[in-house]
């Protein structure tokens, strides 16, 4: 493609955070599967266009671990996503093992349970809303503060069994984690965030509890071939992920409705019968960061005319696919009403998102509730204006409203 070479380096510039730099419809149009350098100087594969990301999304001949970890490409320096992950002889076994034991509490039963719980913190956190509105001199509050922040960490924290108590020093830990611009600093929250797990792992090992990290506990001590390491490795992603990218849609769910007065309007008028629909689209349009999933070759892989060789790294921009004209109408307007069905927003196949009910669940109690108690929400600052974050999940770090 002519130009690549100047424009092949990782992440490409976007307008804001609710648009994709327009490189990537030039990609999915002419170079689908093209070779780039990582955020961290490394080659890697993007893969931009829909058909081929939900094609290596289910293929398992891609893994998230390497074969000689040492040698693989870098994507960044946040320790969440700087490179390999797993075991390449048992990641499988080991995926197969996570599933197995992550399903039941994940199951849309247990979420139907949860319910309540949820909207009980949400309702909570629009109560402190209006009375901070009502105090504050200019009527403006910070609803990524007071509510996308709050909500999603308080839910993980009960379903994992993390001390709520807790939430702003191990979200302070997942955003260093995340963030591609503090270099080494990365590493050492990781580190701290694995030995903060480790701790909580002891004390549930002495007083268990009906809470996932009781469960993982429980299970590493029956079977040999879970590896205590990577057990504290799964319940730092759970914690991280579980809120994390919550909290990001939240943000961006928000910004695409107020900024689309229309949309808003018609969900107000309608909550319960529109938000199943809203919520989907913004996981359509709304998937946060500005890279991709990691993976890496397996053995070789032909896609798309491309050769993929074994141990190359594939980033898949689900971002870019979910965007994809040749799948959707109007593929970069947000609209509920459309015809299509369907995203990548959870991944697809095997690693299809196991939090994916969870999710959804927090979103549409959310969106419900704002639509229903403050239906003349509105921004109180221009998107351009608001604080982006500089982590992998993305998103923006304050979210000032009024109504």
């Amino acid at each position: 493609m002519n130009g690549a070479a100047e424009r092949s380096r990782l992440p490409f510039a976007r307008p804001n955070v609710l648009d994709l730099a327009p490189l990537y419809e030039v990609l999915r149009r002419e170079a689908p599967i093209t070779p780039v350098t990582t955020p961290a100087g490394d080659p890697a594969w993007l893969v931009t266009r829909f058909d081929e990301v939900r094609e290596l999304l289910g293929d398992k001949r891609l893994g998230r671990s390497h074969p000689e970890p040492e040698r693989a490409s870098r994507i960044t320096t946040a320790a969440v996503q700087e490179g390999p992950s797993g075991d390449y002889a048992t990641e499988e076994a080991d995926h197969t093992r996570m599933r197995r034991l992550l399903t039941p509490a994940f199951s849309a039963k247990r979420m139907v349970m949860l319910s309540d719980h949820v909207r009980h913190l949400v309702d909570g956190c629009v109560d402190r809303l209006q009375a901070e509105r009502d105090a504050a001199p200019d009527g403006v509050v910070d609803l990524h503060a007071g509510l996308a922040f709050p909500v999603p960490v308080a839910v993980i924290c009960r379903l994992l069994g993390a001390p709520e108590g807790d939430r702003e020093y191990f979200a302070s830990l997942s955003g260093r984690m995340a963030d591609y611009a503090i270099g080494d600093e990365a590493e050492r929250a990781r580190e701290e965030f694995n030995d903060y797990m480790a701790t909580l792992a002891e004390a549930k090992r002495a007083r268990p509890g009906e809470d996932v990290i009781s469960d993982l506990v429980r299970a590493q001590s029956a079977d040999a071939d879970f590896d205590y390491a990577e057990m504290i490795r799964l319940c730092v992603g759970l914690l991280f992920a579980g809120h994390e990218t919550t909290v990001n849609r939240i943000g961006l769910g928000t910004l695409f409705l107020l900024t689309r007065p229309g949309q808003w309007r018609a969900l107000t008028a309608d909550p319960a019968g529109r938000v199943n629909a809203t919520v989907e689209e913004i996981m359509r349009l709304g998937a946060p960061g500005d890279l991709g999933l990691l993976r890496y070759a397996h053995t070789d892989v032909d896609v798309a005319g491309v050769t993929i060789r074994s141990g190359d790294a594939v980033i898949l921009s689900v971002n870019s696919a979910n965007r994809d004209a040749a799948v959707y109408t109007d593929a970069e307007t947000f609209d509920p009403d459309r015809p299509e069905r369907g995203h990548l927003g959870f991944g697809h196949g095997s690693h299809f998102c196991i939090g994916a009910s969870l999710a959804r669940t927090e979103l549409r109690i959310v969106f419900a509730a704002l639509a229903e108690r403050l239906p003349g929400l509105r921004l109180a600052k221009d998107v351009d204006e608001l604080k982006v974050r500089t982590t992998l999940t993305g998103g923006v770090s304050e979210l000032p409203v009024t109504w």
